[in-house]
Order: C-alpha cells, then structure tokens, then sequence
C-alpha cells in the first residue's frame, strides 16, 4: 500500500501545465490583428506652414474678402455684422462676383477658435480654397 501512495504523490507533483503552446497562439494572434488592421486618416484643415528659412513673400490682398472676427465672436464682413448661419452665403455672394478674390480670415487674439473653424467650414462649403488667416493685434 506505500508503494500505491507514493506512486499518486509522484504523480501529482509532475503534472504540470504547459504554457509554451498557449503564449505562441497569443503572439499569432497579435501580429495578425496588427498586420490587418486597418489605420483611418483623420480628416481636417490642410494648412500650408511656411519654413522659417524661407522669406516670406507678401501677396497683394488688396481687394480680397476680409472676413474679421473680433474680440466677442462677432463676424464681420463687409462693414456689417453677419450670423454664423449666413456666412456660407455670403462668402458665396462675394466670390461669385469675382472668384479670384483671395479670402482673408482676420480673428482677433482673444476670439474663440470655435469661430474660426465655423468661418472656415463655411468658406470650404463655399468652394473657396484660397484662403489666408490672420490675426489682429
């Protein structure tokens, strides 16, 4: 009878589990969701930095729509307070009646950037690509 339980005793302290088998899947695994996962680009505002080696070249924006955002959010074009909701329409308005008029996007330091992005989406909705910003002092 003591061989009988020393023969379970040695039994039980082999047996052990293998992870070995079970950490290779897992790497497998790893790689494949990796290797088909799919990256999605955001979307957004391209912009066009200047390098600060190059001189800046000022282009005439004489003539151009000027867009002006002041201090408390207002929007201003052509001398006259206009709503968010009719930006669109009225970037359209002026460069329809010349489309090579370059847009100028004057925000002040202190105007939210909700604001300019709502002046930009309109100008893009409004087919204008040439568009510049600046900001008022």
């Amino acid at each position: 009878m003591r061989t009988r339980i020393a023969n379970i005793k040695i039994d039980e302290e082999e047996a052990e589990i293998n992870l070995t088998p079970m950490l290779d899947v897992v790497f497998i695994m790893l790689i494949f969701f990796i290797v088909t996962a799919s990256f999605l680009r955001e979307s957004g505002l391209d912009t066009n930095r200047p390098d600060a080696d190059q001189p800046q070249v000022l282009q005439d924006e004489e003539g151009a729509i000027l867009v002006i955002i002041d201090a408390t959010d207002d929007i201003w074009i052509d001398n006259r307070i206009v709503d968010p909701r009719a930006v669109r329409a009225n970037i359209e308005r002026l460069h329809a009646e010349d489309p090579e008029r370059p847009l100028v996007v004057q925000a002040a330091s202190t105007s939210r950037a909700e604001t300019l992005v709502t002046v930009m989406d309109a100008s893009r909705q409004a087919d204008v690509y040439n568009i510049s910003i600046a900001s008022a002092q």
